[in-house]
């Protein structure tokens, strides 16, 4: 059973910048896709961008592209996402994910394990 526990959220004015974290433990994958999904207030949970945890490739929403990057630290066991440039409409709670595989997917469904999330607020 894979943990993540996600640190990073809190309030900030639009344009500024904030770096989640989440740290894994107990039984990772090598070969397992991690994942940041965002739910905002009476919305569905919806994909933000997710890697590997081998190989340099990533994959983001339409929504963060540019503005958004996730990356990894195999040696800590912890995936990041630095957030740029941020806007009202980014205000949500954040949340880790974990898939075993390889195949990226944009469906909180297919994810088998996440973390208890984090409040991102961006102020106008």
């Amino acid at each position: 059973q894979v943990q993540l526990v996600e640190s990073g959220g809190g309030l900030v004015q639009a344009g500024d910048s904030l770096r989640l974290s989440c740290a894994a433990s107990g039984r990772t994958f090598s070969n397992s896709v991690m994942g940041w999904f965002r739910q905002a207030p009476g919305k569905e949970r919806e994909f933000v961008a997710a890697i590997r945890w081998s190989g340099d490739s990533s994959y983001y929403a339409d929504s963060v592209k540019g503005r958004f990057t996730i990356s990894r630290d195999n040696a800590k066991n912890t995936v990041y996402l630095q957030m740029n440039s941020l806007k009202p409409e980014d205000t949500a709670v954040y949340y880790c994910a974990a898939r075993p595989g390889s195949v990226y997917h944009q469906s909180p469904l297919l994810y088998t394990n996440w973390g208890q999330g984090t409040q991102v607020t961006v102020s106008s």
